[in-house]
């Protein structure tokens, strides 16, 4: 969706600043709030999309107002209110008030490391071949879907070229939507700078994405 995520060729945010030695969280809570998502993709109430396009879906002012962790509660949140693992009530008071609903497994802390050492693989085997191979130039499609798509909006409609062919994967599009992973081939795609910015980009310049074929045209 074209949400606050989707900052791509934005102007007005400034220059992105590193940190030198940067922790991996700045406070306690964050650590804690990381504890809870890897928990609750866990229990298998949604997938790995379905958790992107909850954070995506932020209404753009909390989206960017909110901290990294904060937008990951957020969403969390959200799913689990729609999925009756908690209730605007108990939200509200701080407590439990209904009975938990069954969820198809729980982590334990002693299965954490194994869990996170495994991830979440989306590959998938393949049942047909691809449709492009390196060096083929594509046009990516012109899509505003209101779910979620890893299609960015400001790489729309353009040209660029395949670099490399990643492997069959999960397509995000359906996954997110609950329609199936109907997995498909996964490219890395390689723009110049003045195809998605204009002729004032540094003509020496590239951006690569990592694409899946459904958004893939060939060119003429």
């Amino acid at each position: 969706m074209n949400g606050g995520a989707d900052l791509g060729g934005m102007m007005g945010f400034g220059p992105v600043v590193s940190e030198p030695d940067e922790p991996n969280f700045h406070a306690e809570w964050e650590a804690r709030v990381m504890g809870m998502v890897v928990a609750l993709g866990a229990a298998g109430q949604w997938n790995l999309d379905q958790s992107r396009f909850a954070r995506e879906s932020l209404p753009p002012a909390d989206y960017l107002s909110n901290s990294y962790y904060e937008i990951w509660l957020k969403a969390a949140t959200k799913l689990m209110v729609e999925r009756g693992m908690l209730t605007e009530a108990e939200l509200s008071e701080g407590r439990v008030i209904t009975d938990p609903i069954a969820v198809k497994r729980t982590l334990s802390p002693t299965d954490v490391p194994a869990a996170l050492a495994k991830g979440g693989p989306v590959d998938r085997p393949a049942q047909m071949q691809p449709a492009f191979s390196p060096g083929d130039s594509v046009r990516t499609i012109n899509i505003h879907p209101e779910s979620h798509t890893r299609l960015p909006r400001y790489a729309r409609d353009k040209v660029g070229v395949i670099d490399r062919v990643h492997g069959h994967h999960v397509f995000p599009d359906t996954n997110a939507r609950g329609e199936g992973e109907q997995p498909t081939w996964l490219y890395k795609v390689s723009f110049t700078a003045q195809a998605l910015w204009g002729d004032r980009a540094a003509p020496g310049d590239t951006v690569t994405l990592d694409l899946w074929e459904p958004y893939l045209r060939p060119t003429p």
